[in-house]
């Protein structure tokens, strides 16, 4: 049940993501003063901003820029996670602890002041986002698969593996990799809902994607001023964060119900 409204909840968002790349029913960025304000009528379903711009039209473009970005950042955190955590779980001894020395390091300050500071030194755009969220994702994702590496190491099927004369990089490739598929999915799922809110919070500080490009976050800060006469500017795209969350949330419960062992028979 939950997959099922996970799943929905999300594709319906991905549609509108996806239809918001070629098509939107106005220009997001285009000014018209003409219609400052207006509340959602049959013209403008979801009203206007204060610039007179479509809110549907920036909600659907906003909607394709904030999931590339998590997507990009959740890659970015699972492939340097991956590698670090694979590295230190693998050769253990000194390689281990030096890096998960600069692991625990990493682990102690928060994410998002991790990407603030990276922000504030690089500037705010797109990829810097993306950088900054992934390398501040990317000791969770190392601390599993370092776990999950120790105690595949030490299975009788690597050990025969070697015996048979195969390489370190084909055992962990061919023996060692294929296991962490499952944790990683699990917690991928979780860390796009992670980076989606710490990119819509970035956006909301002024460190997010520059304006005129609309994201959830920096509708959502726009909308402060005008709060008490043109409430749908705030609605709208705090609805829109709210149902992606959730349709994340479910659909993570889903999958760690499904792939989790320890799950399956509760």
């Amino acid at each position: 049940m939950n997959a099922a409204i996970g799943g929905t909840i999300l594709g319906a968002i991905a549609l509108a993501a996806g239809i918001g790349l070629f098509w939107t029913p106005f220009d997001p960025v285009t000014l018209g003063y003409a219609k400052r304000l207006a509340a959602p009528d049959a013209v403008h379903w979801l009203g206007t901003d204060e610039f007179g711009r479509d809110v549907l039209s920036r909600l659907m473009t906003a909607a394709a820029t904030s999931a590339r970005i998590s997507v990009l950042t959740v890659a970015t955190a699972v492939l340097l996670g991956t590698l670090v955590g694979v590295l230190s779980g693998y050769l253990r001894g000194w390689t281990d602890r030096v890096l998960m020395a600069f692991n625990d390091a990493l682990l102690a300050f928060p994410g998002i002041l991790l990407a603030l500071g990276f922000l504030a030194v690089a500037g705010a755009n797109e990829y810097g986002i993306v950088v900054a969220l992934g390398i501040a994702y990317a000791p969770s994702v190392a601390r599993i698969v370092r776990g999950t590496v120790m105690s595949l190491r030490e299975m009788d099927y690597i050990a025969a593996s070697r015996l048979m004369g195969n390489s370190e990089f084909f055992i962990v490739w061919r023996h060692v990799l294929p296991n962490c598929v499952a944790p990683l999915v699990v917690l991928a799922t979780s860390m796009f809902g992670w980076a989606l809110l710490a990119e819509s919070a970035l956006s909301f500080l002024g460190l997010g994607v520059p304006p005129p490009a609309p994201t959830w976050g920096n509708m959502l800060a726009g909308s402060r001023p005008f709060i008490a006469k043109a409430v749908w500017l705030a609605i709208f795209p705090g609805a829109c964060i709210s149902l992606t969350l959730l349709g994340i949330n479910l659909l993570g419960d889903a999958l760690r119900d499904r792939l989790d062992p320890r799950m399956r028979n509760t």
